[in-house]
């Protein structure tokens, strides 16, 4: 890439999830200064500039032409990109945009705008202070069973994104792996006409969604109960036992009762207990 001229700059704006009365001053001012907008769909990018009386060169970035990122910062030095709606970088291509204006020392700034992540996981009730956030699931095979597991064993909320019409085989894979009694909630619609936010235990939605759902769609899971957790955790003092009478010494001990979940200084204490003469 050739040497950029002053002022270059990759900004990530917000776009309404919905209510196109979301976007905030910030973002059109950004979307006015910038040489061009990039975007994933440039029709639907189009009517929202149309409407709010923006006229900007508008350029297709999405995940089959992202590689065209380098020559598009050559041509168009102060970009401004844009998701289909909501924060750009979550579930789409705008982390490879990022990764290439960072590779070309290009400065980069995120505005702070709509998503549709943070509104659902609030509307879900569901406790806010830990989350993870999935994304999407893999459609299938062993990476889909990987995350479904690790969702059903944490400790926190998880949150991820569905399409509608794959909605009522997730939460039936979701139950599966959780159990049908996990607290979860479907948000969607977020800010339009008929937003709605529907909890219940895993069994509960996966029934109301049978008859198939429409919109934009956030999925919200309740973390693993701590009960549950702990009535499953490992005997650590009788795995220590176990592998202290099968001769192995306390340095590699302490090394499996940490890989069995215990904590350095702990297993650390055990492993003495059980190696001592």
């Amino acid at each position: 890439m050739t040497e950029l001229p002053a002022g270059a700059r990759v900004w990530l704006v917000p776009t309404p999830v919905g209510n196109l009365g979301d976007i905030t001053l910030r973002a059109v001012e950004v979307l006015l200064g910038a040489d061009a907008v990039a975007c994933e769909d440039t029709r639907r990018t189009g009517a929202l500039l149309s409407h709010l009386g923006i006229g900007r060169p508008l350029v297709r970035l999405d995940a089959h032409t992202m590689h065209r990122a380098p020559g598009v910062l050559e041509k168009y030095p102060r970009l401004a990109y844009v998701s289909d709606a909501g924060t750009p970088g979550l579930s789409d291509p705008g982390a490879e945009l990022v990764a290439a204006a960072i590779a070309a020392d290009v400065p980069v700034e995120v505005l702070p705008g709509a998503t549709a992540l943070i509104p659902a996981l609030v509307l879900s009730g569901l406790p806010a202070g830990r989350f993870t956030y999935e994304g999407f699931l893999p459609r299938s095979g062993r990476e889909r069973k990987e995350r479904l597991a690790a969702i059903a064993a944490r400790a926190e909320t998880s949150v991820l994104y569905e399409s509608p019409h794959r909605l009522h085989a997730t939460l039936g894979d979701l139950a599966a792996a959780c159990g049908e009694t996990r607290p979860a909630s479907v948000t969607r619609e977020l800010s339009k006409r008929f937003e709605e936010t529907r909890r219940g235990t895993l069994a509960e939605l996966v029934a109301w969604a049978a008859g198939g759902v429409r919109g934009e769609i956030v999925l919200t899971v309740g973390g693993r109960p701590p009960e549950e957790a702990a009535a499953d955790a490992p005997d650590h003092a009788a795995l220590a036992q176990a592998w202290a009478a099968e001769g192995l010494g306390a340095r590699d001990i302490r090394e499996r009762l940490m890989a069995a979940g215990l904590r350095k200084n702990d297993a650390y204490t055990l492993a003495l207990q059980v190696t001592a003469p």
